[in-house]
Formats: structure tokens, sequence, C-alpha cells
């Protein structure tokens, strides 16, 4: 089922969020209610505190960059395969690359903004999948950059907290617009009023 998804401004996206337990009711149901939701908004990632569970689970789909690339773009942004449509639960980021790299980032709870942010090109992550089972895998370029921006939701962490002082100063009338709801969107969102 698609639910509104959560603005900035409200409390639940500031939450460090807590482990998920398989026997949690209604695990699955929320799992899909994150599935459906990313699939509506069009995204390519999706927390579980941005549809009002402060829960460490999140959903990346980096299919969906891959299909709109050209061949040049997909050699470059995902030399590991076509992208990734996975579920992650109580995720743990063991390893970071050295390496990074600038890309602009938007995110679902705070439409319209746009900035260029630093990522680490390639990580190390534990977690378990939507069948829970335990993984352990390396991502890289976008995938990776997906996962760090959907982790850090589960961690009270917004990609705009990574910009400078002053870029967050410059961003703030709009980031007010946003909580207050004085914005279009294609998909359902909850604003903070």
């Amino acid at each position: 089922m698609t639910v509104p998804i959560i603005s900035y401004g409200h409390k639940v996206l500031r939450q460090v969020c807590r482990d998920v337990d398989p026997g949690d009711p209604g695990i699955e149901a929320m799992m899909a209610n994150l599935t459906d939701t990313l699939d509506a908004a069009d995204g390519v990632g999706l927390a579980a505190p941005q549809i009002n569970e402060a829960m460490r689970l999140f959903m990346v789909d980096t299919q969906k960059l891959y299909a709109r690339m050209n061949e040049e773009n997909r050699a470059v942004y995902f030399p590991e395969g076509q992208g990734i449509r996975e579920i992650f639960i109580n995720a743990r980021i063991t390893k970071q690359s050295n390496d990074t790299y600038i890309d602009t980032e938007g995110c679902l709870s705070i439409p319209t903004i746009y900035e260029d942010i630093e990522r680490n090109w390639r990580i190390e992550i534990e977690y378990v999948n939507s069948e829970f089972k335990k993984q352990k895998r390396e991502f890289s370029s976008l995938t990776a950059r997906a996962i760090q921006h959907e982790f850090d939701h589960t961690q009270g962490i917004l990609f705009t907290d990574h910009l400078s002082p002053l870029k967050k100063k410059l961003l703030g009338s709009k980031l007010h617009q946003i909580a207050k709801g004085k914005i279009i969107t294609e998909y359902a969102m909850k604003f903070s009023g």
C-alpha cells in the first residue's frame, strides 16, 4: 500500500532508529508499503523513517538509474552490473573506501532541493535482506551512494546535514517552505505543518 512520505521538519526523520526484529508485528506489511511508496514516487531509495517508522530498514532501487543511462555512463557508474533492488534491514556499514566523489543528491522527504554531496566511492555493508537472511556485500558508485544516503536516514541524518553551514543557511527558507507543505509534489506527503 502506498503511504504518504514524511517531509522535512518531522521529528521521526531525526531519530536514531531501533533494530528490526523478524517477529515485529506488521513487518511484512511495512516492507510492502516501503516498496509500493518508493515505486509510486519513482525514487531510488526510501527509509522507514520516511514512512513514519523509526526502524533500521530501507530500500534501494538503482536499477532505475541504470535503465535511464547511456552505455558510457553505465560503464562508469555501474561497473559491477545493473544496479540493485534490495531491502536492507539492520544495516551496518563496516568499511568505506578512502576514495570519495561528489555528485548531486535529492531526497523524497526534501523535494525541490538538490545539492552536491561528497560520499565514499565503495562501501562494505552487513545487513539482513527481506527474507531475513544475513548478507555481507560490497557496493560502489551510485549504488553505494544511495545506500549511504538511506543508511543516514536510519541514523537521523539528512543529506542536507552534509552541506556547509553557509549552504544550509541559504537553504533555510526553502526548507521552511517544505516543512510547512508549501510545495507541490507528484506523490503524497505528510507535512509537519
